[in-house]
């Protein structure tokens, strides 16, 4: 079961002023699942996005890149889940634009206005015709209150919707953020297999929102592994649709700017934790915090290199104080002149390693019960500088390997 995660109320997903949501079953895996989802925002909407480092990114990743590139603005976004249309060459792309056709089509727009995204299984060909079959149905029940109902149209293995929403106020009109995440396994930075969609009622230009989706990625779902596989669809959309009143935020330096950005990035770090605790068979919610090194990027690269462990992630599964395995992991990581004695690693606030090896006040009933817990933070001290980061993990279990076994059938 998930990590102290339970779904959001419906209640408590504010819905976003110009923002509507359909829904649709299309019979893509299950016969009866609602698999289709369509995202319109009002027209004069600005969107931007990051997506997957993966070079062998899926055709609706190609399209989606593409379609942004344009001076058109988005008008539609259509979301399938149970196949993921990636590994299916100029076939997956000339099925993905035929959705695009019939989207646009029913909109009396360009193809380049509609958004595709499509997350499952890799390698088989999308059922176009499936989807552009139900596209009326998903148009007609649009509506702004169905922010959970498109949580869980998007799951795949997940077994918990995840959903987000903050208000703030810009120069007293309020502004409201609301984002939808899936994801559970395939996680892995740059980006971390997932979908996440993050709308403001807020004004912001196309630039502006574009440097702002990248600074709420990297600080949220650049953060957060589960098993190490970078997948081929990751995507992460912001969407502003002006629609609050407040005052068009043009440029970068404009002063409601950091606040927008601030709530932005919170939305955006919950719905990547929320994923993290609902790692496929997960029991444990792990944050490694990784301090004094000499810069960002080299934190970040001692935190992976403990959260991508199997030995590690097995060993909290088991609740079993085998802590070398993180310090080996530190030792591996890549930091060439890394001087081990300066490293101090606590578990939880038990201090376990100094000067090169065990800490003399460190007992080992001490680790187990910290190991016991749900959620538990591993914090290294590197002692070489002023940075830090932070990245969140899960631990491995006998379901992960069950789930992922058995994902096709």
């Amino acid at each position: 079961m998930p990590v102290n995660l339970a779904p959001p109320a419906a209640g408590q997903l504010h819905p976003v002023a110009g923002l509507k949501f359909g829904i649709a079953s299309a019979g893509i895996k299950k016969p009866g699942r609602k698999d289709v989802t369509v995202i319109l925002p009002a027209p004069g909407s600005t969107i931007a996005g990051v997506f997957t480092s993966n070079r062998f990114c899926a055709a609706p990743v190609v399209l989606c890149r593409t379609h942004l590139a344009t001076d058109l603005s988005p008008l539609a976004l259509v979301i399938n889940t149970g196949n993921a249309n990636a590994g299916t060459g100029d076939e997956g792309l000339q099925r993905a634009t035929e959705v695009c056709d019939a989207m646009a089509s029913r909109l009396g727009c360009r193809r380049e206005q509609i958004l595709p995204f499509s997350t499952g299984v890799i390698m088989e060909p999308l059922p176009a015709d499936k989807i552009v079959r139900v596209l009326p149905e998903a148009i007609a029940s649009a509506d702004e209150n169905s922010w959970l109902a498109a949580a869980e149209a998007i799951m795949t293995t997940d077994i918990v919707a995840k959903g987000s929403s903050h208000s703030l106020e810009i120069e007293g009109v309020a502004v409201h953020v609301t984002g939808i995440a899936k994801g559970s396994g395939m996680i892995h930075p740059n980006m971390a297999t997932l979908l996440g969609f993050v709308a403001t009622d807020a004004a912001v230009s196309t630039d502006i929102l574009q440097r702002m989706v990248r600074e709420a990625a990297d600080i949220s779902f650049n953060c957060i592994t589960v098993d190490g596989d970078t997948s081929t669809n990751d995507s992460f959309i912001l969407i502003a649709t002006g629609q609050s009143g407040a005052s068009h935020i043009d440029h970068w330096d404009h002063p409601a700017r950091p606040a927008l950005q601030e709530t932005i990035n919170r939305v955006a770090s919950e719905l990547a934790q929320a994923i993290v605790r609902d790692g496929e068979g997960a029991t444990k919610f792990i944050r490694i915090e990784i301090e004094q090194g000499r810069s960002r990027e080299e934190c970040r690269q001692v935190g992976y290199a403990i959260a991508h462990s199997p030995l590690v992630k097995t060993a909290f599964f088991a609740s079993d104080p085998n802590l070398g395995r993180i310090l080996a992991a530190i030792g591996y990581a890549g930091i060439t002149d890394l001087d081990v004695t300066n490293i101090r690693l606590w578990l939880g606030d038990v201090l376990v390693a100094e000067h090169g090896g065990r800490a003399v006040s460190y007992q080992e009933a001490d680790g187990q019960r910290v190991m016991r817990e749900a959620e538990i933070t591993i914090r290294v001290q590197l002692n070489r500088g002023e940075a830090h980061a932070t990245v969140w993990t899960c631990d491995f279990s006998y379901d992960y390997v069950k789930i992922n076994a058995e994902y096709r059938s």
